[in-house]
């Protein structure tokens, strides 16, 4: 069976001011306050929810 992909996805910026739909990425992607850090499943989703907020976000191989 193989290992799952796995990504570190870090808040660096505020959502304060952002559009709704890029606060909605951020929640999704389970942060809730600045510099909190969530492992999660590398799938086109997360992937593409990362993407859309890659100014306000980090993203780290795990």
């Amino acid at each position: 069976m193989a290992e799952k992909k796995m990504m570190k996805v870090t808040l660096v910026r505020s959502v304060a001011g952002r559009l709704k739909h890029h606060q909605a990425c951020v929640t999704g992607l389970g942060l809730h306050r600045m510099h909190e850090t969530v492992l999660l499943e590398d799938t086109p989703s997360t992937r593409g929810m990362a993407n859309k907020v890659s100014y306000m976000v980090k993203v780290e191989e795990a």
